[in-house]
């Protein structure tokens, strides 16, 4: 029997003006971004609508700014009817996965996500860490660089950040070590190696005080038991009750994310659609190279949205 499951991208995928077009249209989308307005204090929504982009990149803007636009466009799929056997996220969409699943309100959603933005902008000094992206090279042998790196001292500390398919890896960590594995990339068999652009090293154990902050905040969140198995990023495994649910929110900030894993867990049980929700269509490209054979929709406008049948 057919399975699907909802996606939802992370930090990367955000454009200013995205979801203007839901907005305008839908009107339980364009409850949603008021509500976040309302919960966040300042017009979120005129950020993403009109940018300026830089203001749109930071971190504590990009990160309740992508979950808006991600549940918007869910209300107005599920107001078509259409659901999900599981679902999922990238990082930060974890929690849109979270509110699609019914184990996080919108509300407490959007504000927890500017606080964890916030939490990870401060959590190493601007220009220590890095992160770069590795084209083609093995997960083991890439690994095992990052470790002979790493073993150079602390201020070379690099680790495995986002396993997102074959041959597609994102290094982590202190920016020295990141910069070694950019210059000997060639040694774990990686065609390239390309710095991002980011605020800070992300998913590595350099954001351990972010994730302490953030467990604070966690404490005084309403987390239920999800209606629908949410495949976590750190054990690419389904979670449902609530305390693990809170676990995992935590350990995400500074764990790899096991999005090839999850994507080849959830066609192991059966899922053969995959509906990305949200901006762009940074999934559906990683999942193609993950397995061909599954069907992918992106639903990341109003157009995209009339196309999908229930």
């Amino acid at each position: 029997m057919s399975k699907t499951a909802f996606v939802f991208p992370g930090q990367g995928a955000q454009a200013v003006g995205m979801g203007k077009d839901i907005y305008e249209a839908h009107e339980g989308a364009r409850a949603v971004f008021e509500q976040a307005d309302a919960a966040l204090g300042f017009a979120l929504s005129d950020m993403i609508f009109n940018g300026p982009d830089d203001a749109l990149k930071q971190t504590a803007n990009t990160q309740p700014a992508l979950l808006t636009v991600s549940v918007a466009l869910l209300k107005a799929l599920q107001d078509k009817g259409l659901t999900a056997d599981y679902v999922a996220g990238h990082s930060l969409g974890e929690y849109s996965a979270l509110v699609a699943a019914g184990a996080l309100s919108f509300e407490d959603a959007v504000k927890t996500v500017r606080a964890r933005g916030q939490f990870m902008e401060a959590a190493v000094p601007g220009g220590q860490g890095a992160m770069a992206a590795t084209l083609g090279a093995e997960r083991e042998a890439l690994a095992a660089l990052c470790a002979s790196v790493s073993s150079e001292g602390e201020a070379y500390a690099v680790e495995l950040a986002n396993i997102n398919c074959p041959g597609q890896i994102v290094v982590s960590g202190a920016a020295a070590g990141v910069q070694a594995v950019v210059e000997r990339g060639k040694e774990a068999g990686a065609k390239r190696v390309i710095p991002l652009e980011v605020s800070g090293p992300f998913h590595s154990s350099l954001m351990k005080p972010a994730a302490d902050k953030l467990a604070g905040v966690l404490e005084s969140v309403a987390i239920s038991d999800a209606a629908v198995p949410v495949v976590a990023n750190v054990t690419a495994r389904p979670v449902s009750a609530a305390s693990d649910i809170k676990k995992l929110l935590v350990e995400q900030v500074y764990s790899p994310v096991l999005w090839e894993d999850s994507v080849k867990y959830l066609i192991e049980q059966g899922v053969d659609t995959f509906v990305e929700i949200g901006s762009g269509t940074v999934l559906a490209g990683l999942i193609k190279k993950i397995d061909k054979s599954v069907k992918i929709i992106s639903v990341n406008s109003l157009e995209s949205l009339s196309n999908v049948e229930v």
